[in-house]
């Protein structure tokens, strides 16, 4: 029987003007893609402020690492939780969220005017910039989500699958079929035991939640249309949002699907905004705001970025939310350790299904180009260098071909 007397309210031990500050400056220095941010944010709140211990924040990243949705912007939002109640994780996720925003609806503003030479360049610099970021992002989480011949092999029948159907139902079926496959042939994986948290709520609270989450997921479908109004694009932002595992760069299949499919937005500007986000702090999932800003919903464009980012979120704050008074019950059961780790490797097969087409099959055109993105890849894979080098190194590229007349694109 799990115990729903988890009540100690954490909002005494902070304010939303605390969690308001330490997030907002996370939000504007926190450079380098998701797996950075997690070292940000042990720094500042573990190390620095003492929000909450080495052990718990261990546990709540494994919860959020288990969870879709973003698992950065999850771990943040908890943290403000637990910290100042609703509000702090309110204040926590608008603070860390909103200044990438910010720059992202900027760039969708001013990308009608890249239409010359010069800009033509920039745009497809910032499309090698994808195409180096998420090879990295495929080679480092194969490492560390595939890391024996099983899961490897879950990987590779995945990224088989999605790349032969190509189908918007596929991905679901392979994230599906690899938690099940990793039921099966990961055994030997053993569970690791959680502690309850503060949360200030119990069970009945998070059932309530978990319910809020499946009701968004089954009924937003049914007022949404083909057309992209803005209830077609909550539809859209939520689904992605709470299909993807592993959050960061795995979004990118799963939002093309979204947005280029249906022709709301063409593949040059997917790339382009997707190569622009590798430039700021912030979370990645502030890529919906540019997405939304480009979808012509008759709306103005800061009102259909909003629904774009908040249902992007929302799916992954309702779960993590949901099971965070759970948790000790839950990661009790081994079968639940092996369905994620087949999830997960199945989620690497999808990104690197996605590396290959759209990325590298519209990015690539010649020699030139991907000689440039190999260096990109390098700065990132094996100097270790931030992202946003590699964002002025393809762009400078770029326009230097285009300038000297090499331009092959």
């Amino acid at each position: 029987m799990i115990d729903d007397t988890n009540t100690q309210s954490p909002r005494s031990h902070g304010s939303a003007r605390e969690g308001v500050l330490a997030f907002l400056k996370l939000g504007l220095t926190s450079f380098g893609g998701p797996i950075a941010h997690l070292g940000y944010f042990r720094a500042e709140l573990v190390e620095r402020r003492g929000w909450v211990t080495e052990s718990q924040f261990s546990q709540l990243l494994a919860i959020c690492q288990f969870l879709p949705g973003p698992a950065s912007s999850q771990l943040g939002f908890t943290l403000g939780l637990l910290r100042g109640g609703w509000r702090g994780a309110l204040a926590a996720f608008v603070a860390f969220t909103l200044p990438s925003a910010i720059l992202l609806v900027l760039f969708a503003a001013i990308a009608p005017a890249l239409q010359g030479p010069v800009g033509m360049a920039v745009i497809h610099g910032l499309k090698l910039v994808a195409l180096a970021v998420v090879a990295s992002a495929v080679l480092g989480m194969s490492k560390k989500l595939c890391p024996d011949r099983r899961r490897q092999a879950i990987a590779v029948i995945a990224a088989a699958v999605v790349l032969s159907l190509g189908a918007a139902w596929v991905q679901l079926l392979v994230v599906v079929g690899g938690g099940v496959a990793g039921w099966l042939a990961c055994r030997h994986l053993q569970p690791s035991p959680g502690e309850p948290f503060p949360t200030g709520y119990g069970i009945r609270l998070g059932a309530g939640l978990l319910s809020t989450f499946l009701l968004l997921l089954v009924g937003l479908p049914l007022i949404a249309g083909a057309t992209p109004t803005l209830a077609a694009v909550a539809e859209a932002f939520y689904r992605a949002g709470a299909l993807v595992f592993g959050g960061g760069h795995v979004v990118l299949p799963l939002l093309e699907e979204a947005v280029v499919g249906p022709g709301w937005v063409n593949q040059e500007q997917f790339l382009a905004g997707y190569g622009a986000a590798q430039a700021i702090p912030g979370p990645m999932f502030a890529f919906s705001a540019y997405l939304g800003a480009e979808i012509p919903t008759g709306h103005a464009a800061v009102l259909c970025a909003l629904v774009a980012l908040v249902f992007m979120f929302l799916p992954g704050f309702l779960l993590v939310s949901a099971v965070l008074p759970a948790w000790d019950a839950i990661s009790r059961h081994a079968a639940t350790t092996r369905a994620i780790a087949g999830v997960n490797a199945a989620v690497v097969g999808l990104l690197g299904a996605a590396l290959y087409d759209p990325i590298f099959t519209s990015a690539v055109t010649g020699g030139a180009d991907l000689a440039i993105a190999l260096i990109g890849f390098g700065l990132l894979a094996l100097l270790g260098r931030s992202p946003l080098w590699v964002v002025l190194w393809c762009v400078a590229a770029s326009v230097a071909m285009q300038a000297a007349g090499l331009s092959i694109h």
